[in-house]
C-alpha cells in the first residue's frame, strides 16, 4: 500500500515538492523512503530505511536538483525490509536510465524473473519493483513510453507506478485499477503537474485535483502541451475497497467520494445492522473515528474519546512483523480512565485483520474499568489473503479464517462483536459492487493468483541465485 508521488515542475526544485507531498502519504508506508530527481540530463536517487522526515530532510534535499522527480514510501509486500528494496528502484541500462516507484503487488514474479535479460545475477534487490525496473531498463525501445507499452502487458497483479527517465515522469495504473493514482495541477506559472496516491498529497502542495488516472492508462508529464494520456490496455476498475474503509486518509477523495463521509455513513449502517444497549460510543483512534461518529449519530448514544493515540507511534497494522505490531499497541494507545471507568462501551474500529491489536485494546479498556466492551467493526470479516498490495498473503494469519464469530469474540475478550455487511459497505458508498475489489472479504480475485510459492512475500529471496547477490538477514 505504498505511497507514490511524481512531479513535473518547470523552474522549481521538484525533489522538495515531491518530498513534501510524500509527508501526506506517510500513513501508507513506514519502512523506507526515497526520491529520484532529474534536471533533464541525468537521474539522481537518494533513499534509505526510515520515515520520510528521517530520510528526506533539509540536509539532503538541496543537493537533489531538477524539475522532474518521483518519490516513494514503502510498505513491503514482496521482499524484506532492506536498503536494496527501498524505492525508487533505479537502473542504468543499455537503453535508458529508469527510476520506478510502485504501489501494489505483482503475482507473476517468478515468470518475470525468468524473462529478465542478462540473467538473475543482475538483481540488486528482492522486490517485484526491482524486476520491473530491470525489465524497463533493458527493453529495446528508444522511448520510455514505448518501453512501458511493451513491458506492462506482461505484468500481472496490482500496480500504480511513477516511472521516470531523464526527460519525463509517467504515471501508470494497472488495467483493474486496484491501487489509486490521481493527477493534479500545481499553482503558478509555468504550469506544473503532480501525480500522487491520494488527493491529500495534492492538498499539501496547493495543487488542484484534475482527475484520477484511469485503469489501463499512462499519463506522461514533461512534454510540451501538458500531460499526455496513453491507453496501453483496456481497463475496468476494481479499486481496493479497503482503501475507502481504512487505508487512505479520511481527508482524501476517491471515486468522487469524501472518505470521511463514506466512513461516517458506514458507522450509521453499522448502528442499524448491529444496535447495542450501552452508555457511550468511542473510536479506536484514529481510523475508527469517522465510523464511530456515524454510529453515535444513528444510535443516539453519546460519542466520547476513550483512548489517546501517541501521534508519533505510526500505524501498527503496516509494521513488517507480528512482533513489532504487538509491541506497537502498548506504545500507541493509552486509555482515558475517567471516560471509560464504570461504563458500557461501544468500541468502533474499521477492521480486524489478525486480532492482535484488538485483543490488546479490549484488555486495556477492561483494566481501565470498563464494565462492558462491545466491538463494532465498520468492515466485513476478512476471510481471505490479499495478493494485490496488502501484507496478508497467509490465510492462517487472518483471525476470521480460523474462527467463527463467537470464537473471535471469545478470543478478543469482548462482550459482543458485530461486523458491517458487504451490503452495508455498498449502501454507505452508494456505488455498485463491480467498481471494487472485495477479494479479502468474498474470495473473488479479479486477477488469477497462483497459490504456490510464487505468490508469497519472499519468493525472490528463496531463489538461490538472487539470494546469493543480495544480503538477506
Amino acid at each position: 500500500m505504498c505511497g507514490i508521488v511524481g512531479v513535473h515542475a518547470p523552474g522549481q526544485e521538484a525533489a522538495g515538492l515531491a518530498s513534501l507531498a510524500l509527508f501526506a502519504l506517510q500513513h501508507r508506508g513506514q519502512e523506507s523512503a526515497g526520491v529520484a530527481v532529474s534536471d533533464g540530463e541525468g537521474v539522481m536517487v537518494y533513499k534509505d530505511l526510515g520515515m520520510v522526515a528521517q530520510v528526506l530532510d533539509e540536509r539532503r534535499l538541496p543537493s537533489l536538483r531538477g524539475h522532474l522527480a518521483i518519490a516513494h514510501c514503502r510498505y513491503s509486500t514482496t521482499g524484506s525490509t532492506l536498503w536494496e528494496n527501498s524505492q525508487p528502484s533505479y537502473r542504468l541500462g543499455p537503453r535508458r536510465a529508469v527510476a520506478v516507484g510502485h504501489n501494489g503487488n505483482l503475482v507473476n514474479t517468478r515468470q518475470l524473473l525468468e524473462r529478465l535479460r542478462g540473467g538473475k545475477r543482475r538483481m540488486s534487490g528482492t522486490s517485484d519493483t526491482e524486476l520491473l525496473t530491470a525489465l524497463l531498463s533493458d527493453e529495446p525501445a528508444d522511448d520510455l513510453v514505448d518501453a512501458l507499452g511493451r513491458v506492462l502487458p506482461g505484468i500481472s497483479g496490482a500496480f500504480s507506478l511513477v516511472v521516470m527517465d531523464e526527460q519525463r515522469v509517467v504515471g501508470v495504473r494497472d488495467p483493474h485499477g486496484f491501487r489509486p493514482l490521481v493527477l493534479g495541477r500545481l499553482p503558478g506559472e509555468p504550469e506544473g503537474w503532480v501525480l500522487a496516491s491520494e488527493t491529500a498529497a495534492l492538498d499539501i502542495l496547493g495543487a488542484d485535483v484534475v482527475r484520477e488516472v484511469e485503469p489501463g492508462e499512462m499519463v506522461v508529464l514533461g512534454e510540451p502541451g501538458g500531460p499526455r494520456s496513453v491507453r496501453y490496455a483496456e481497463g475496468r476498475e476494481h479499486l481496493c475497497v479497503f482503501e475507502l474503509i481504512y487505508f487512505a486518509r479520511p481527508d482524501s477523495y476517491m471515486l468522487g467520494r469524501s472518505l470521511y463521509e463514506a466512513r461516517r455513513r458506514m458507522g450509521e449502517e453499522l448502528a442499524r445492522e448491529a444496535p447495542v444497549d450501552a452508555d457511550m460510543v468511542m473510536p479506536v483512534p484514529d481510523t475508527g473515528a469517522p465510523a464511530a461518529v456515524g454510529f453515535a449519530e444513528a444510535s443516539g448514544l453519546p460519542y466520547r474519546e476513550g483512548m489517546v493515540k501517541n501521534r508519533y507511534a505510526g500505524r501498527t497494522f503496516i509494521q513488517p512483523s507480528q512482533a513489532m505490531r504487538q509491541r506497537g499497541v502498548n506504545v500507541k494507545l493509552s486509555p482515558l480512565r475517567e471516560q471509560v471507568r464504570g461504563r458500557r462501551l461501544v468500541v468502533v474500529d474499521d477492521s480486524i485483520v489478525r486480532g492482535t491489536t484488538t485483543k490488546q485494546i479490549v484488555a486495556l479498556l477492561r483494566r481501565a474499568g470498563a464494565t462492558e466492551v462491545h466491538l463494532r467493526i465498520s468492515a466485513p470479516p476478512i476471510f481471505h489473503p490479499c495478493f494485490y498490495g496488502i501484507d496478508t498473503q497467509v490465510e492462517t494469519e487472518l483471525i476470521a479464517a480460523r474462527m467463527d464469530l463467537e470464537g473471535i469474540r471469545d478470543y478478543l475478550g469482548a462482550d459482543s462483536l458485530a461486523y458491517l455487511s458487504i451490503g452495508g459497505v455498498l449502501d454507505a458508498l452508494q456505488l455498485p459492487r463491480d467498481r471494487f475489489c472485495f477479494a479479502c472479504f468474498d474470495g473473488v480475485y479479479p486477477v488469477p493468483v497462483p497459490y504456490d510459492v510464487a505468490s508469497h512475500k519472499f519468493v525472490l529471496e528463496d531463489d538461490p541465485v538472487v539470494a546469493s547477490a543480495v544480503t538477506v538477514p
